[in-house]
């Protein structure tokens, strides 16, 4: 039996955030998605990105990337003829989608009050403590959720 990789889940795009969380992220927490999503290529190699295009469906990986650049952006940015780009930006749209379904901003918040911080934390610089917290929150969803 041929188990094949499932492309742009929401648990890889979790576990993509806890992965840079643990690996010291120390930027601020407004920027965590970016840093998760849009710092490298999502997959490296043209015959790659078409396989995972072709698992999510290119036509429908098109019309998420053309819906969120025109809705965010006003316009199309991403070289839709580049397998490596539209995968990378599917990847971005998708890495945003799963910090919404997590409540990211919730999380901050909770982490506030929970850990007794007196700071706007979305505008704040990351600690161990926090990223820790937030590791927590996003595995307990995935446990409970996916």
């Amino acid at each position: 039996m041929t188990i094949t990789k499932q492309y742009f889940t929401e648990k890889e795009a979790l576990q993509a955030a806890i992965d840079t969380l643990e690996n010291g992220f120390d930027g601020y927490y407004c920027d965590l998605h970016c840093d998760t999503f849009n710092n490298d290529y999502y997959i490296y190699g043209t015959y790659e990105a078409k396989k995972a295009l072709e698992q999510y469906g290119t036509f429908d990986a098109i019309q998420e990337i053309v819906t969120y650049e025109e809705n965010n952006f006003g316009k199309v940015l991403t070289d839709l003829s580049n397998p490596e780009k539209v995968a990378s930006m599917l990847w971005y749209v998708i890495g945003n989608e799963a910090m919404s379904s997590v409540e990211f901003n919730c999380i901050l918040d909770e982490a506030e009050e929970d850990l007794e911080l007196y700071s706007d934390l979305w505008n704040s610089e990351a600690t161990e403590t926090v990223n820790n917290y937030i590791i927590r929150k996003i595995e307990t969803y995935i446990a409970e959720k996916l």
